[in-house]
């Protein structure tokens, strides 16, 4: 017992590198932060990817957001909600652990190329490509999950049973495209995931990857640096010594806020062309010979459908529900760094 209390002999116990550390924290701090974000997010997640999946049909199947919400509501009640959850859920995880993650571990790089302390604070702009860095980074994480996922919320409104085979007893009532209850099996995610790796192959995982590229690269500028602006204005407006490490909770909110506003409404046309290719097959099968969808084609389709407000359909829920979520997100992180250093 007296040896174990000797401050001395703490020095024998191998100590975790403190870049591994922060690593952990990062990832640990980012995953909680987007789990819970999402759990609040994705009743509006869910109609934003219904009403963008709905621009290059003949007849709209909503006539809006409320419209969209009030319908699955009435149809689908709180499960048909929160359909495709576990997915979105993954991917928060995903995307805010490998966003903050990538985002402290990019600011040393530019430190360390610009020779300098690990402990300056770089400027805006530099922040603004660490952030588009991290974006890029996590791109190739998110795909796969937001394939299974927006599969997921169309299976109600697809006009036939996704081509997956699962027991009878999973059976559940669901819409044709008429917003008409039909009965048919709707698989899980395990289910739809298998059910691309068999008919794509691995690679057919990331079919969207542009879209989810482009609008994680900028985005995650415009998110990192929107906060750190906004975050760091706040700061020294209490006093010019203080630093970015000085945030208090109300502070992180706001500017966590403006950054969600921001991502959201810039990037928006290229997350509604990703969504359009990925439930292309399930909502508008054209058969297993016909040309897989490219992004150019499905952003040039969806111009001549519905022009610019095509590109745009879901953006208003979409940037409203981004804010409160995003606040969230940046509370909760610069809360248990904050705490847990």
């Amino acid at each position: 017992m007296e040896a174990a209390s000797d401050p001395s002999s703490w020095d024998s116990i191998p100590s975790i590198p403190p870049s591994a550390m922060r690593a952990v924290k990062d990832i640990t701090f980012g995953s909680i932060a987007g789990m819970v974000s999402k759990v609040f997010e994705h009743p509006f997640d869910l109609t934003k990817v219904r009403l963008q999946s709905q621009v290059l049909d003949t007849t709209a199947r909503f006539n809006g957001p409320i419209d969209c919400l009030v319908k699955t509501w009435k149809n689908e009640g709180v499960r048909g909600l929160y359909r495709g959850l576990p997915a979105p859920i993954v991917a928060a995880m995903l995307e805010n652990a490998s966003l903050f993650m990538s985002y402290s571990e990019l600011q040393n790089v530019i430190r360390r190329i610009n020779s300098q302390p690990l402990s300056h604070d770089l400027s805006l702009p530099q922040l603004a490509l660490a952030g588009g860095g991290a974006g890029a980074i996590t791109s190739f994480l998110l795909t796969p999950v937001e394939l299974v996922k927006c599969k997921m919320q169309v299976q109600m409104i697809a006009p036939k049973p996704i081509s997956v085979s699962i027991p009878e007893s999973t059976a559940a009532a669901t819409l044709d495209s008429n917003l008409r209850p039909i009965s048919r099996p709707l698989p899980g995610p395990i289910a739809v995931l298998m059910s691309v790796i068999r008919t794509e192959g691995i690679r057919g995982l990331w079919l969207g990857q542009t879209g989810t590229l482009i609008r994680e690269c900028g985005g995650g500028a415009a998110w990192f640096a929107t906060k750190e602006f906004v975050g760091t204005t706040l700061i020294k407006r209490r006093g010019s010594e203080l630093t970015r490490k000085d945030i208090v909770p109300w502070e992180s909110a706001l500017s966590g806020a403006c950054a969600g506003g921001i991502f959201n409404f810039s990037m928006f046309p290229a997350d509604s062309i990703k969504s359009t290719m990925q439930t292309e097959e399930d909502l508008r099968p054209r058969g297993s010979n016909a040309p897989k969808p490219t992004f150019l084609g499905t952003a040039k389709a969806m111009y001549r459908a519905q022009g610019v407000k095509g590109l745009y359909a879901g953006c208003g829920i979409t940037v409203a529900r981004s804010i409160p979520s995003s606040a969230i997100i940046f509370l909760i992180y610069d809360g248990l760094s904050s705490r847990f250093g």
